[in-house]
């Protein structure tokens, strides 16, 4: 029986049914992945559809993590602009790695269909929105590059974004037709209900404490039994904890909140009527999105501060949608909650190798649900024999960055900041 609040909006309105599952007893299979989320989830889909057995194990309930409190957005590609993945990742990573995350929303709705998985899907792209003039050059300059490449992402006026949002709010900004939204929780409970159909094992409840190697197997200790294994996956992402020595030291964690509104009235049709999601171009990034119940999602970088009833995150959203909507009037919220995203120096995920056949992926930048299917069908790739020199970027040892632990109360303070001063 599950207990505890709900940890999002997301995880109230799901349609997908939550999977809770103790463990029986010892478990013996050919990979044992921790975290149910969605890297764990692809990961336990692709390995079982392989042939390859595989056992979930999830310390909380599905989608405990970041990916049952993300913003929703099927985004394709990374933070940067793909001159500069090709850059950063070279003449043979680079290409590859943009054209594999360029893809990464095609691959999600993908799985939607197949599975039919329910999770409030819509393919009516994204948009990245200039928060200021220097922000919508940015915008023109990722523009001429998605275009070279051919993809089919469009450049919008100050006017257009009136007509695609319903406010006056945004310098101009980029339509990216790959992309879509989703309730990110059904999608992670859909992934669940799949991987099991598939034949994968998934336990719920169940805490990894301790990692060694038995022989030429791993044996993972848990607070309810052994899985003993050939491979191991650690797909926690943000919610790294100390199963593995440093791992959660690889990146600088920070939080991302929201608030939904209670459903709009009809006559707020005219706000976001495509229900594309949106982020802008400022350095603390906000977002906002309507849901398939017709909810405002709003949100920015940082922690919910006070309540969803009263407090600085509920009077910073409030003054948000004043600016962009006044037209809305005094608005009531159902919901607030924020998550952990792990970020990177360079905002480009990782894949270690961490040991022999014992495998993670990191650092997903906030770009999880893309950057968690992509990463999954990856690890079992490489389970299945795989030549790692054909991922889309090279595996690369474990590297802690010193600085995280004070980059992370500095971000939170100036992310606080930002909300005290958005809401005068």
């Amino acid at each position: 029986m599950r207990t505890g609040s709900p940890i999002s909006l997301w995880d109230i309105s799901a349609k997908e049914p939550d999977i809770q599952n103790p463990m029986a007893g010892d478990v013996e299979t050919d990979v044992a992945i921790v975290g149910g989320g969605f890297t764990g989830l692809s990961t336990a889909l692709y390995c079982a559809e392989r042939g390859v057995s595989a056992q979930v194990l999830e310390a909380k309930h599905i989608g405990y993590g970041g990916s049952g409190r993300n913003v929703g957005l099927v985004n394709a590609g990374v933070w940067h602009p793909p001159a500069a993945v090709r850059k950063e990742l070279g003449d043979t990573y680079g290409p590859r790695f943009v054209k594999r995350f360029g893809e990464g929303p095609a691959q999600v709705f993908d799985l939607i269909e197949k599975h039919q998985i329910r999770c409030e899907v819509t393919k009516t792209g994204t948009i990245h929105a200039a928060h200021a003039p220097s922000g919508f050059k940015d915008l023109q300059a990722r523009h001429a590059e998605w275009e070279r490449l051919g993809e089919p992402v469009d450049l919008l006026s100050a006017e257009d974004m009136v007509e695609k949002t319903g406010t006056r709010a945004f310098y101009g900004g980029l339509l990216d037709h790959r992309a879509g939204t989703i309730n990110p929780m059904g999608y992670c409970r859909g992934l669940a209900r799949a991987a099991k159909g598939a034949g994968a094992g998934i336990s719920t409840g169940v805490r990894a404490t301790k990692l060694r190697r038995d022989g030429e197997m791993w044996l993972v200790e848990t607070d309810q039994g052994t899985v003993r294994a050939k491979y191991v996956v650690l797909g926690t992402n943000a919610y790294s904890d100390d199963l593995w020595p440093d791992l959660k030291r690889v990146f600088t964690m920070i939080h991302y909140f929201q608030l939904a509104t209670k459903p709009l009235a009809a006559d707020m049709s005219h706000i976001l009527p495509g229900r594309q999601g949106i982020w802008d171009t400022g350095q603390i990034m906000f977002s906002i999105r309507r849901d398939a119940y017709d909810r405002i999602v709003i949100g920015s970088m940082g922690t919910v501060v006070g309540s969803v009833g009263r407090g600085l995150s509920r009077r910073w959203a409030k003054k948000q949608l004043a600016r962009l909507y006044p037209e809305l009037g005094p608005v009531e919220f159902e919901e607030a909650w924020h998550g952990q995203i792990a970020m990177t120096p360079d905002h480009l995920p990782r894949i270690y190798q961490l040991a022999p056949n014992l495998l993670t992926p990191i650092g997903y930048n906030g770009r999880g649900i893309t950057t968690g299917t992509i990463f999954g069908q990856c690890m079992a790739d490489l389970i299945s024999g795989m030549d790692p020199a054909d991922l889309p970027l090279p595996m690369t040892e474990l590297s802690t960055v010193p600085s995280a632990p004070i980059m992370s109360r500095l971000y939170q303070t100036a992310f606080t900041a930002n909300q005290v001063i958005k809401s005068l």
